[in-house]
């Protein structure tokens, strides 16, 4: 099945030639294969479309595609959003007493799939029509149910802003009320206290919507959604701004929910997945011109034939094996940047870091809980806030910050241009692996949070410095995308060195020469020391009582179960961390 697909928004055909027509081989032989509807915008007709691909390289706004689905792929798409919009094939389905997980690069219909099942996506097939299609499967009882309105659900949604989605029709009156009150109103279950409790909410209950961080406003929208009852629980990507221990306090409360319901999961930290999920369903496809649903594995077995690339159910494969064998260098011993013992309080907050040093083309792993002083260090580092004690002046430093925001008028091109070199060397081993090279002609006002974090991990690395500081930069990436960036930014630290403060543990792992622990009371105090990797990692995790083994099909760190014969035999021996 041939798919075409148009972006709209980058479609200028008042600016342009309409090359999508006048290069096309079919509408020169008289047929109207490409032609341009009433709106002015074009049209192209997939049955016709003989595959040349001339409208795509020609379209001088890169807004058309043109793409093949699987050969083994005999169905047509259970929805289109358009006429030359993006097509999703197939379902996942909730099981009652189970986290299903959903696993798959950005832009393959994981979030669309959620609001379909949930009914806030109206499709183009009729009711009955859909229902037949899934006869004798698990969803035809769902899809009766959710039709005849006898299915109750809650979505907690993917993206978060104080006045945005997550409170559904009352987000415009959210601006001003509490923690408390907003949870008193989800409150169906009369379990608030012990929802704020193990979310770790009671400190801001009284704090209002509007100066909540990113942290505290995901583990209001998770507790929002856990207080009310429900049938299905949906959960779109959980773990974004929050650390490790909360992640898992997260999914320690999501799985409580499959105990009375079913619960379904999009999430990219395969960590956190191990951890959360029983079933998965794998997605792939071409991002934003289609996805498919694969068949549901277990969740070792999903994981894992998604890092092999393989889905056997399809007989498809859907990239090449992801390589966890990460070059780090030879060991490193010429010293490259140190500093000394450094000293910062901030209001009611005190940070400590011990005085380290930074060797030539290594990658120094930060981790530990939000609120002990990671993004202060870092800031400290860039030169944004002097240190009461210690100095850390003379080099140079390329920073991304944590939370990222563009008042750029203009395009992704325009604004690389105006901000680093772009060498052809840069263009083939930063942009193009990150996806870049296609977002070029879309405006930087625009670009979703994982279009925006690649972005800013390229300008960082773009720039000429002594160091990249890189803070939380897995943030909004899918679970492919975290890998490209891991090489991309070893490769980067090679010519100099790098420092990468994230709460992946895999993307971690993955990159880190050394480890930097943070250790203390979130938001009173917070201390910092270097180790090498593996102590690093013990320790933290020893701290939250997570257990972490070396899958022995893929060589990936997986966290354990709790409570299973593995977590307990590594607890006795002191064995936290196995990768």
């Amino acid at each position: 099945m041939r798919i075409a697909i148009i972006d709209y928004e980058k479609c200028k055909p008042e600016s342009c030639g309409k090359e999508c027509e006048g290069f096309c081989p079919r509408v020169r032989a008289g047929d109207e294969t490409v032609k341009f509807a009433e709106n002015g915008k074009p049209v192209i007709d997939e049955e016709s479309c003989i595959g040349c691909g001339l409208c795509a390289k020609k379209c001088p706004r890169n807004a058309v595609q043109i793409v093949n689905t699987p050969e083994q792929l005999e169905e047509k798409p259970l929805h289109r959003f358009g006429k030359n919009g993006f097509a999703l094939f197939r379902l996942p389905f909730p099981v009652k007493g189970e986290v299903v997980g959903l696993l798959g690069q950005n832009g393959l219909g994981k979030s669309s799939a959620l609001k379909i099942l949930t009914g806030s996506i109206r499709l183009e097939r009729d009711r009955e029509g859909l229902v037949r299609m899934f006869r004798g499967t698990e969803l035809q009882d769902y899809l009766e149910k959710m039709f005849s309105q006898k299915l109750k659900t809650v979505l907690k949604p993917q993206m978060l802003f104080s006045n945005g989605p997550f409170l559904s029709k009352r987000a415009k009156s959210a601006g001003g009320k509490t923690v408390c009150e907003v949870l008193q109103e989800s409150d169906e279950k009369g379990m608030m206290k012990e929802v704020a409790e193990a979310l770790e909410l009671r400190p801001c209950l009284d704090g209002r919507i509007e100066t909540l961080s990113g942290g505290e406003l995901q583990r209001l929208a998770i507790a929002s959604a856990a207080l009310k009852k429900s049938d299905v629980y949906y959960f779109d990507e959980p773990s974004s701004f929050l650390d490790v221990r909360q992640r898992m306090n997260a999914a320690k409360l999501i799985r409580k929910l499959a105990q009375d319901a079913a619960v379904m999961v999009v999430e990219h930290d395969l960590s956190s997945l191990d951890f959360l999920a029983d079933k998965i369903h794998i997605f792939y496809g071409e991002p934003g011109c289609y996805g498919i649903v694969s068949k549901p594995y277990g969740v070792r077995a999903g994981i894992n034939a998604f890092l092999d690339g393989f889905i056997r159910g399809d007989n498809v494969r859907i990239h090449e094996p992801v390589d966890f064998s990460f070059s780090k260098g030879a060991e490193q011993v010429e010293r490259y940047i140190e500093y000394p013992g450094l000293k910062k309080t901030l209001g009611e907050f005190s940070l400590s870091v011990s005085a380290g040093q930074i060797m030539r083309k290594e990658v120094i792993g930060v981790f530990g809980a939000n609120g002990l002083g990671k993004t202060t260090f870092a800031r400290i580092l860039a030169g944004e806030i002097k240190p009461d004690a210690g100095e850390t002046g003379g080099i140079s430093i390329s920073y991304k910050p944590q939370y990222l925001s563009s008042n750029f008028d203009g395009t992704v091109s325009e604004l690389l241009e105006s901000s680093i070199r772009l060498s052809e060397d840069f263009k083939s081993s930063v942009l193009r692996p990150l996806g870049l090279d296609r977002l070029f002609e879309s405006s930087v006002r625009k670009l979703s949070g994982g279009e925006m974090q690649r972005l800013a991990i390229a300008v960082c690395l773009g720039k000429d410095a002594d160091l990249f500081l890189l803070d939380e930069p897995s943030a909004y990436l899918d679970s492919m995308q975290r890998m490209v960036a891991a090489k991309i930014i070893g490769r980067a630290a090679e010519k100099t060195a790098a420092v990468v403060i994230d709460h992946d543990l895999l993307f971690l792992n993955c990159i880190s020469c050394r480890a930097m622990l943070f250790t203390g009371e979130p938001g009173k105090s917070g201390f910092a020391k270097q180790l090498n990797l593996a102590e690093g990692m013990n320790e933290f995790l020893k701290s939250l009582g997570i257990t972490f083994r070396k899958d022995e099909e893929t060589g990936r760190p997986r966290a354990n179960k709790p409570g299973s014969q593995k977590d307990a035999e590594q607890k006795a021996k002191g064995n936290y961390f196995l990768g």
